[in-house]
C-alpha cells in the first residue's frame, strides 16, 4: 500500500471523474490520500470528500499565496473533524515577491506572521504540520526551530536544501514527489540518499508536478508508483520496501491506523 500524503483532490480538475481517479489509484496500490489545506475557499469541498470516501483525509491550512485570507477562526470547526489530521500547507514562498523593496518586506512579514500563527495553532491542537517552503529556506528553518512543537510535520515537496535536513531531529519528514523523476532534478537526486529513511514520505501534489513518464498530463495519485520506483532505484532496494517504509512513516506522522 502507498499513501499519497499530499494531493489536491478538492481541485476542480477532478470534479468530473474523481471516482475514476480513486479507482485507478487503488489498482496501482495507492489506498489513502491526504488533501492539504491551501485555499480557504476549497476547505468545504475537502471536508465533504473526506466524508464521502473512507480513504480520504484532510488538513486545514493557508498557503502563503493566500496569507491575506488567513483567519484562525475559520479552522475552529474543522479542527474537531475526525478526518482532520494536520495543519497546512503553511509556510513561506518568496518566489513571486513584489519588486518594490517596501512591498517585498511587507509581504515577507505577513507570510512569516501567518506561518507562525498556524504553527502555534498546530501546537495547541497537537497536530503535525504540512510545510511549504520555496526560496525561503533560512527564514523557514529559523521559524520552525523556534516555534514548531514535538509533533513535527512534513516538508512538502522537499526542495533539496541540505540545511533543512537538520529538522529530521525535530520529527520532521520529507515529502518526495514527481520532481525526483525529472531529468533536471540532479540536486534532489544527489541529496536524496542523505535523507533519513524513517522520514521519507511519498506525495504527488496532484494535479501539479506530474512525474515522468506522464509529463504533460494531469497528475493523479496513481502516479505515486512512478515516484516509488525512482526512490527504490536511488535507494538500491526493491520498490516494495519503499512502499512499506513510506506507508509506515505516514501512519506514524499522521496518526493513521495501519491496515
Amino acid at each position: 500500500m502507498i499513501i499519497d500524503t499530499h494531493c489536491h483532490l478538492d481541485d476542480m480538475r477532478y470534479v468530473a471523474d474523481l471516482d475514476d481517479v480513486i479507482q485507478a489509484a487503488k489498482q496501482a496500490g495507492v489506498n489513502r490520500y491526504i488533501i492539504p489545506g491551501a485555499d480557504p475557499s476549497t476547505l468545504h469541498r475537502a471536508i465533504a470528500l473526506s466524508e464521502e470516501y473512507d480513504e480520504i483525509y484532510f488538513a486545514i491550512g493557508v498557503h502563503p499565496y493566500y496569507a491575506k485570507e488567513f483567519n484562525h477562526k475559520m479552522f475552529d470547526d474543522a479542527i474537531e473533524h475526525p478526518k482532520c489530521i494536520a495543519i497546512g500547507e503553511c509556510g513561506l514562498d518568496y518566489h513571486r515577491l513584489p519588486e518594490d523593496d517596501d512591498a517585498k518586506a511587507l509581504e515577507k512579514k505577513m507570510q512569516k506572521e501567518v506561518f507562525i500563527e498556524q504553527i502555534l495553532f498546530a501546537n495547541k491542537h497537537n497536530k503535525p504540520l504540512i510545510v511549504h517552503i520555496r526560496d525561503a529556506s533560512l527564514d523557514a528553518l529559523e521559524i520552525l526551530v523556534k516555534y514548531a512543537g514535538p509533533k513535527g510535520g512534513v516538508l512538502h515537496c522537499f526542495n533539496a536544501d541540505e540545511q533543512l535536513l537538520s529538522l529530521a531531529k525535530r520529527n520532521f519528514f520529507f515529502g518526495i514527489g514527481g520532481v525526483l523523476t525529472f531529468q533536471n532534478a540532479k540536486k534532489l537526486a544527489n541529496i536524496y540518499p542523505k535523507i533519513p529513511k524513517d522520514t521519507l514520505l511519498i506525495e504527488t501534489d496532484a494535479p501539479y508536478l506530474t512525474p515522468h513518464p506522464h509529463r504533460g498530463k494531469r497528475n493523479e495519485p496513481a502516479y505515486c508508483v512512478d515516484i516509488a520506483y525512482k526512490m527504490a532505484s536511488l535507494s538500491g532496494c526493491q520498490v516494495e520496501e519503499i512502499e512499506d517504509l513510506t506507508t509506515k512513516n505516514a501512519n506514524r506522522l499522521f496518526g493513521l491506523h495501519s491496515s
